[in-house]
């Protein structure tokens, strides 16, 4: 069995437990009707073929999930604080980010935490120059753009790491799912 049809199966077996999920009922019934929305979803919803490159390294990614819960965090208590404190609201403000990623798809992974991370939101984001536009709730001072800025470092220096790595750029086959 090759990849591809791996990769379709686990994720037919994802979208089933998705649909036994929502419905909250573990039955027959519900696992085959699972099942049979999964495969239209998979089949007559195809997506556009991926290219992978990179590699998966378990140890980074586990760092990475530290630091992205660490960061959503302590972002959540800053969030409340601005929403209790006596004074106004912050200033916010939209925000450029040059990013190093190479992949499509570890740039959207990218977004996807910087989107998690309470506070903040990825407006648009300029594949060709691999350049994200962020808006940041607390942008009042220097050292609230500067923290800023090192989070989003960090999080970008744990995710080619746990993807990428630096000078690994491999060429992989193109997936579909």
């Amino acid at each position: 069995m090759n990849r591809q049809n791996v990769l379709r199966l686990g994720v037919l077996a994802w979208l089933t437990a998705v649909w036994v999920a929502l419905w909250g009922d573990l039955s027959a019934a519900n696992v085959l009707a699972g099942g049979v929305v999964a495969l239209i979803v998979v089949f007559a919803l195809p997506l556009p073929r991926i290219p992978v490159t990179g590699r998966f390294h378990p140890l980074s990614f586990l760092e990475l999930i530290a630091a992205a819960t660490y960061y959503a965090l302590e972002s959540s208590v800053q969030v409340a604080w601005f929403a209790l404190r006596p004074a106004g609201p912050p200033v916010s403000g939209v925000l450029r980010v040059a990013l190093g990623i190479q992949s499509d798809l570890v740039l959207v992974i990218c977004t996807d935490l910087l989107n998690l991370i309470p506070g903040t939101m990825v407006l648009e984001i300029d594949r060709q120059r691999c350049v994200v536009y962020v808006h940041v709730l607390d942008v009042g001072s220097d050292k609230a753009v500067d923290d800023f800025y090192r989070t989003t470092r960090r999080l970008e220096r744990l995710i080619i790491d746990a993807f990428e790595r630096r000078g690994e750029r491999h060429h992989g086959p193109e997936v579909q799912v």
